[in-house]
């Protein structure tokens, strides 16, 4: 089965004529939505597109949390020939404003009244003309997405199905912004062509089946996510929407998914959640002989196999199950992109198990390069470059990639555009290296490797992973850039460090008062000093400072993504780091 655009991906879903394509809970109860349902649904809403004077290159907005309206609206776009232009949820008013002034959308689709609160006092300030409303909202100049959506035939409408079906693989689908690590974001252009390319090539030896579920809880508004989706409608998986991270354990107990798809950070909490609760005892005992007999057969279940020797399958029953069970004990496969996943975590889950399949790409290559597979799975790398894309790498490491998936440019950015390109190859700003046997491998990101007073170059990501293995950090950011050594910043995972003081009978009466103490400092430095054993003389982090507030994206520390924004975090606590490197003590404590 081939496809040619993104338009083509719905009508396989209608073609299919499915029960359930789509489900969510609202009001307690799942309700599923089916392939005539969904055609019903979109083709409402592009009709009243149309009448709006929205058609080819045109922009429409989406500002919304996972829902299944994200998708409606999305499909309608682009059956019309424009496309959409996703915005996180999370994002300001002000930074809102400037998405939709640089896209010149004019049309917005939006989930709540708190979200149609933030688009009200900035529509004045940009180019929107309608704003439709998911939810039922009881406000003035707004339209009902409900209307529209039940508006659309109940029949096929043979002579829209061709207006869509004509539209080509070169024409615009969506405006995809990254989200800014380093500056301000960038519009990545890409074609039905682009999108639809790797979808064909970037998923293919996975054996998903029709009628598997799978759960949708990244942020649409990022191309991982919104590729995933794709794929799983294409391949005939039923997706279930799941608008809030607080929600996911529960959502994923009720619906039990086939497939799980979430980023590291979501990985992390559940391996130190689990470790923590071995703490001593016979437990702690069980425990490590479970993961003995795991890592002994952590190959076969890294190549889709489930191990049939005795111990482990006594393993299995006693406590790898159990494990498997929270994320609803039917995940068939686990994978993981957008971030880098520690050896430490992978290894843990793999021995319990759960094989996750990491991948790597970006927003401008849509977004898929390589990716691990039951075929050719390899720890630390980021598995083999997909076919139909081909890498070189420079002279000072960097990845380039040329194909069919690669980006046409950045929006209203010539000059960024041919920056980003050598020629038909495109820079992708990550250092890395292939193997003999074509696994690729990410050191880093260039922009983000650090280059000390002394000449030397850290790249801190492998760091910062390894801080972040400990049960006790939360997160971890590198500085070192223009500073004679590596200082650390250093978020405790205040649950486990307050467990910990507990038991070794530290009195504390607040978070501020809790890292201040010397037992607190010791035991970081203990952690640090684990993490300097493997890293070279000029990596080693020589201070560290103890922060008691967590890095978020609502205090601006981290992307919508959740990648450090490094240049914000040093800007951040420049005070500290300031007295830090001119002061004669160890370790610097902020509140």
């Amino acid at each position: 089965m081939t496809i040619r655009t993104i338009n083509e991906v719905f009508y396989s879903v209608v073609e299919r004529n499915l029960d359930r394509v789509l489900t969510i809970k609202r009001h307690g109860k799942w309700s599923s939505i089916s392939s005539r349902e969904l055609y019903r649904d979109v083709v409402g809403v592009a009709r009243a597109l149309r009448s709006w004077g929205i058609g080819e290159g045109d922009r429409v907005a989406i500002l919304s949390e996972n829902r299944p309206e994200w998708a409606v609206a999305d499909f309608a776009t682009m059956l019309l020939g424009a496309a959409t232009v996703p915005i996180y949820a999370t994002l300001t008013p002000e930074q809102t404003l400037h998405l939709l002034r640089d896209a010149g959308a004019r049309v917005i689709f939006i989930s709540t009244a708190d979200q149609l609160r933030k688009v009200m006092g900035i529509t004045d300030r940009c180019s929107i003309e309608k704003i439709v409303v998911m939810d039922d909202v009881n406000a003035s100049n707004i339209v009902p997405m409900e209307r529209l959506m039940r508006s659309g035939p109940e029949t096929r409408d043979e002579a829209f199905d061709s207006r869509a079906l004509a539209v080509g693989p070169d024409e615009l689908a969506t405006i995809i912004y990254t989200s800014g690590t380093t500056g301000t974001p960038k519009g990545a252009m890409l074609t039905h062509g682009n999108l639809a390319s790797n979808l064909l090539h970037s998923l293919y030896l996975f054996p998903f089946e029709c009628g598997q579920v799978s759960i949708s809880f990244m942020p649409l508004s990022h191309v991982f996510a919104r590729h995933v989706d794709y794929v799983m409608l294409w391949r005939g998986l039923t997706v279930a929407y799941c608008p809030f991270h607080d929600e996911l354990l529960s959502t994923v107990g009720e619906v039990k998914p086939d497939v799980f798809v979430a980023v590291p950070r979501i990985y992390e909490k559940l391996y130190s959640k689990v470790r923590s609760k071995f703490n001593g005892g016979v437990k702690l005992k069980l425990y490590d002989w479970a993961m003995r007999v795991g890592r002994e057969h952590k190959h076969e279940v890294l190549a889709g196999k489930t191990p049939a020797a005795i111990q482990w399958r006594l393993a299995d029953k006693v406590f790898f199950s159990k494990v498997r069970a929270v994320l609803g004990g039917r995940v068939r496969l686990f994978a993981s992109g957008g971030a880098p996943l520690s050896r430490d975590v992978l290894d843990w889950y793999a021995s319990i198990g759960i094989p996750i399949y990491e991948g790597y790409g970006l927003t401008e290559t849509s977004p898929i390069i390589a990716v691990n597979n039951f075929k050719a799975c390899r720890f630390g790398s980021v598995g083999p470059v997909i076919e139909n894309v081909e890498i070189r790498i420079a002279v000072d490491g960097e990845i380039l990639v040329k194909g069919p998936s690669i980006f046409k440019g950045y929006w209203n950015m010539p000059e960024e555009t041919a920056s980003a390109f050598e020629g038909e190859w495109f820079h992708t700003g990550d250092v890395g290296h292939l193997d003999a046997e074509g696994f690729l491998y990410i050191t880093d990101r260039k922009k983000d490797l650090i280059k000390t007073s002394g000449g030397k170059f850290i790249a801190p990501q492998p760091i910062e992973c390894k801080l972040k293995a400990s049960l006790l950090v939360e997160e971890a950011a590198i500085m070192a850039d223009r500073r004679k050594f590596a200082s650390a910043i250093i978020v405790p995972s205040f649950p486990a460090l307050e467990d910990w003081a507990a038991v070794n009978r530290v009195p504390f009466a607040s978070r501020e008062e809790l890292i201040a103490t010397p037992e607190v400092f010791a035991l970081y430095e203990s952690i640090v000093s684990g993490v300097n054993e493997d890293l070279a003389q000029f990596e080693k982090i020589k201070k560290f400072i103890i922060v008691s507030d967590e890095f978020s994206m609502a205090n601006g520390a981290l992307t919508p993504t959740m990648k450090l924004k490094r240049r914000y975090i040093e800007q951040r606590y420049s005070k500290e780091l300031d007295e830090l490197y001119n002061s004669e003590t160890e370790v610097l404590r902020a509140g």
